[in-house]
């Protein structure tokens, strides 16, 4: 069975979702690069392609065009402006969605009508504008959230703890952005409480290293790209591979009409469903201020 991935923005997020997809075990048999820089798309089709031998997969890579995404499973856009020293993902939104407002029209032109996987920042936003501007149902639009958060989250706790990551069960909810939260009520590792192992002036103090990791990994060396590109192909597997797996990605909450990261189970048609659990009510506020400043983003560029 063919499933072909196009990736659209090939910088350095994009190459290095690229590099990590045929570095790992994945359902991919097809890889498209898609850049205004064509010629480079050609280099990189060439280099990733001499490495295939090594390869755990049989990938065919090219440089392609938006024709290629006719028959695409997944249409993955990492374009966009990088976040600068100093800036937060909302201060791209205006950049972005000029870009987006040329590249969503020229993918479903091409007759997609596949899973758009979006992890251009301020993502939420980015998500939502997709949405809007492919028509696509909801379920097929899934932004890449607060996947990577999550994930540095469980990398902070398990290093704390001297655990197996996949043992800590913890989620960062909301924007991916300076609104993001732990719903530390729902966060245990194995079968016990967190709050049994790690004080709560340590959590908070975890959340901010989380909240701000980006901004330092900037601040050191300009842009943050291979753990997000880890993110994506794990996003890319449990979609290919019909995983029913729960991945905190950014999905649509149609009653608050937004894009927004809680946990989702992702298989072959996207969004099978988004999970519910109780959270306390000082984290309901916290998702609801999420999604508000989210929200107040969209609008910026809707009025």
């Amino acid at each position: 069975m063919k499933n072909k991935v196009v990736i659209i923005g090939c910088g350095s997020v994009g190459m290095s979702y690229a590099y990590a997809l045929i570095n790992q075990k994945t359902f991919v048999t097809d890889l498209v690069l898609i850049d205004i820089d064509h010629k480079r798309m050609e280099g990189e089709a060439m280099d990733l392609s001499h490495g295939i031998p090594f390869a755990p997969s049989k990938i065919n890579i090219k440089a392609g065009s938006y024709e290629d995404c006719n028959d695409a499973k997944i249409v993955c856009i990492c374009a966009g402006a990088n976040q600068k020293p100093g800036e937060t993902r909302l201060d791209l939104i205006k950049r972005n969605y000029d870009i987006f407002k040329g590249i969503i029209p020229e993918v479903m032109k091409s007759g997609f009508h596949g899973i758009f996987l979006v992890a251009t920042n301020p993502v939420d936003a980015m998500t939502y504008f997709t949405y809007r501007l492919s028509g696509l149902p909801s379920n097929q639009v899934i932004g890449s959230g607060t996947t990577l958060d999550t994930s540095r989250l469980r990398y902070l706790i398990s290093e704390r703890l001297q655990v197996n990551a996949k043992n800590v069960h913890a989620y960062v909810l909301g924007e991916h952005g300076d609104s993001e939260f732990v719903p530390w009520s729902r966060a245990s590792v194995g079968l016990q409480d967190i709050q049994e192992y790690i004080s709560q002036e340590e959590l908070d103090q975890l959340c901010d290293e989380v909240r701000n990791a980006a901004y330092e990994v900037i601040e050191r060396k300009g842009v943050t790209n291979y753990g997000i590109g880890m993110c994506l192909v794990r996003i890319t597997n449990a979609i290919l591979g019909g995983e029913n797996s729960i991945l905190c990605v950014s999905s649509y909450h149609e009653q608050e009409n937004v894009y927004i990261s809680t946990p989702s189970i992702l298989d072959q048609s996207g969004i099978r469903e988004q999970v519910v659990f109780p959270l306390t009510k000082e984290e309901e506020t916290q998702l609801h201020h999420s999604m508000d400043i989210i929200r107040k983003s969209i609008e910026s560029i809707e009025k």
